[in-house]
C-alpha cells in the first residue's frame, strides 16, 4: 500500500483577497471553507449606493452564497434568495461555480429610515418573516434542487443552520461578518467594504456519527418527552473552536485565511487546499435580454414602449439596454 506524505508548512501569512480556501481537519472530521472578499463585495455593494443596514445585509448573503456554492462538485449555480415582509423585501445573491458572483436587494427605503431611527435595523428586523431559498441549478435540462426554510424573526445564519438541520441533516457552524473599512488616501480618506466568513460541516466516514436528535414534529401529545441524544464529541470540539471566531477576525486584510484555520485547529491539525478565486460578475447581455424579450407576448412588448424604444435595466449590474420595438417585433 503507498504511503502518501502531505507536506507541512507554516500558513501563509498573507492571502488575496476574493478567494475561497477550503481546509479539512482530519482529527474531528470536520470540512469547510474561509471567505474573503474585498473588490467583488465593494463592487456589488457600492454600484446600487445602498443604505448601510441593506449593504451588511446584502453583503453577508453574498458570503453565503460563496461558501455553500463554492461546495458544488459540478459546472451550475448556487441561488441564495429571501422573501419576506420586512423593510428588506428581498434579497438575492447568485453565485456560479466559475467564481462569479452578483447580488441584489430590494428595500422599502422608507421602512428602512424609520428601523435605522429606531436603532431597529438589525438583519433580523429588516428581514422580518418569510422564507430563505437555496436553490442548485445545474443548467441545461438538468432538474434545480431547492430547499426552503422559514425566516421567523431571525437572521441569515440563523436561517442558514436551520436549514442544514433540516434540509441537508448535517451539522454545520457558520459565521459571516461585513464591514466598512476607511481607506486614507492622497483624495482623502474613502470607504471600501468588506466582507468575510467561515464555515464547518461534520462529515464523519461512520453516518451514524451524524445523527442528532429528531425534529420537533410540533403535535406531540401532552407529556411526551422530546427526543435527546448526545451529539459527537468531535462535532462539540469543533463547533466550540469556531464559536472563538471573532467578526474582525474574518474580514482582517492582515490576518490571512490560512492564518485564521490555523489559529483555530493547529492543535488538531488542520490541511488547507488549493484557494480558487472569485469575482463580481453579472451574466445579463444584450442577447440575453432580446431573447428575454421575445419571450413575452407582443401585446405586452407594445406596453413596454415608452419615447419610442423599449429600456431595460438589470436589476444586478444596473446595466440599461435599449431597444427600438421593430428589433423585438415578431417576424412578420
Amino acid at each position: 500500500m503507498n504511503h502518501i506524505e502531505i507536506p507541512i508548512r507554516t500558513p501563509k501569512t498573507e492571502s488575496a483577497d476574493d478567494t475561497i480556501l477550503p481546509f479539512e481537519v482530519g482529527a474531528l472530521d470536520l470540512r469547510g471553507r474561509v471567505v474573503l472578499l474585498g473588490d467583488s463585495v465593494d463592487e456589488i455593494l457600492t454600484r446600487h449606493d445602498y443604505p448601510t443596514p441593506v449593504a451588511k445585509l446584502l453583503g453577508e448573503a453574498i458570503v453565503l452564497a460563496a461558501m455553500f456554492g463554492s461546495a458544488l462538485k459540478f459546472e451550475g449555480r448556487f441561488i441564495l434568495q429571501t422573501r419576506s415582509d420586512g423593510p428588506v423585501g428581498m434579497l438575492v445573491a447568485d453565485y456560479s461555480t466559475s467564481g462569479k458572483i452578483r447580488a441584489c436587494a430590494k428595500f422599502d427605503k422608507n421602512k428602512v429610515a424609520e428601523a435605522v431611527a429606531a436603532r431597529n435595523a438589525s438583519g433580523a428586523a429588516l428581514l422580518g418573516t418569510g422564507h430563505l431559498a437555496m436553490t442548485i441549478d445545474q443548467g441545461g435540462d438538468m432538474n434545480r434542487y431547492q430547499g426552503i426554510v422559514a425566516l421567523e424573526g431571525g437572521g441569515l445564519q440563523e436561517a442558514a443552520h436551520e436549514y442544514f438541520r433540516r434540509s441537508e441533516q448535517i451539522p454545520t457552524a457558520v459565521k459571516a461578518a461585513v464591514a466598512e473599512e476607511l481607506i486614507a488616501g492622497p483624495g482623502g480618506a474613502r470607504h471600501r467594504w468588506r466582507a468575510g466568513g467561515i464555515m464547518a460541516q461534520f462529515l464523519p466516514k461512520a453516518q451514524e456519527r451524524m445523527r442528532g436528535p429528531d425534529l420537533d414534529p410540533g403535535d406531540a401529545p401532552e407529556g411526551v418527552n422530546p427526543h435527546e441524544m448526545a451529539e459527537d464529541d468531535a462535532w462539540v470540539e469543533g463547533r466550540s473552536l469556531m464559536a472563538t471566531v471573532e467578526d474582525l477576525e474574518l474580514i482582517d486584510p492582515a490576518l490571512s485565511t490560512e492564518r485564521l484555520v490555523y489559529r483555530l485547529f493547529h492543535e488538531r491539525g488542520v490541511r488547507v487546499f488549493e484557494p480558487a478565486g472569485i469575482k463580481a460578475q453579472c451574466s445579463c447581455s444584450r442577447d440575453h435580454v432580446h431573447t428575454m424579450l421575445r419571450s413575452f407576448p407582443q401585446s405586452d412588448r407594445d406596453e413596454m414602449v415608452q419615447d419610442g424604444e423599449i429600456s431595460v435595466t438589470c436589476e444586478f449590474c444596473s446595466q440599461s439596454y435599449r431597444f427600438k420595438p421593430e428589433d423585438v417585433a415578431d417576424p412578420e
